[in-house]
């Protein structure tokens, strides 16, 4: 994977690396922290995979039922580095052989002493070094951008949007994974169906939380400020699920074929 950058421990400070991450897996379970993971039951069918991926501070101490106990690669977003330091000796327990890939805004991960992700995790390097430490670099965030305009046909920055961490976390499996199990993620129609679901959580471990169709439509309509784009970025998943080796599970969804139109031969 190109422009991943290890995080290496010296004797005396922590820096970063060019360095692939060395990460092939058969079958893995990209765990999402929506709250159509609760009440699943998918918790032994996810920990069967040879590699399960979580994002941001998702726990699975309480919900290993619904959303398994292990974890392979955890992607971090640099709006949620704090969360996972307040939860380190559950998050990064570092004798579970877990990789940890960091992303953010340049002016974030700066090396020069004012980035503040990067500070926190050098602190972090200091405190457990064996910890597999990967931060997403400056070219790989704009190849990310890129990715976004070709699929979607929108400037990310003209169009005010921010990626999110599912975004990054797909591409990354897209890249590591010959089979990609997704668990809890909906379809792009489901909050607008005319007849929807019952509402669930936007984060399964936050049951009093947003709800997860408001947070999304909130979003994907919002012009004023940056938003995410997460209905934008599940119709691309669903035209990638078209094309890969990608499944989706709670819901079990299967992308609609394209239909042609009558002139095409």
């Amino acid at each position: 994977m190109n422009y991943i950058m290890y995080m290496k421990s010296k004797t005396s400070h922590h820096c970063l690396h060019p360095q692939p991450l060395r990460m092939r897996c058969k079958s893995c379970a990209l765990v999402t922290s929506s709250g159509h993971m609760t009440g699943s039951g998918r918790g032994v069918e996810i920990d069967r995979k040879e590699c399960v991926i979580r994002m941001n501070d998702a726990p699975t101490r309480g919900y290993q039922k619904d959303v398994g106990q292990r974890t392979t690669l955890r992607v971090v977003a640099h709006s949620s580095v704090q969360r996972v330091l307040r939860n380190r000796h559950e998050l990064l327990n570092s004798s579970q052989n877990t990789f940890f890939i960091f992303w953010g805004p340049g002016n974030h991960m700066r090396q020069d002493g004012k980035g503040l992700v990067y500070n926190n995790l050098r602190l972090l390097k200091q405190m457990m070094p064996k910890l597999q430490v990967y931060v997403i670099s400056g070219l790989k965030m704009l190849h990310f951008d890129e990715l976004f305009k070709k699929e979607t046909g929108k400037d990310r920055k003209k169009s005010n949007s921010w990626l999110s961490t599912g975004w990054f976390t797909m591409a990354i499996a897209m890249e590591i994974c010959d089979r990609i199990n997704v668990y809890g993620m909906i379809p792009p129609d489901f909050c607008n169906s005319p007849s929807p679901e019952p509402s669930v959580p936007y984060h399964y471990y936050e049951p009093a939380g947003l709800d997860e169709c408001k947070m999304y439509l909130s979003h994907e309509r919002g012009r004023h400020g940056s938003h995410h784009r997460f209905i934008t970025e599940k119709r691309v998943f669903a035209n990638w699920a078209r094309m890969f080796n990608i499944h989706f599970y709670q819901p079990d969804w299967r992308p609609a074929p394209v239909t042609k139109n009558s002139t095409d031969s």
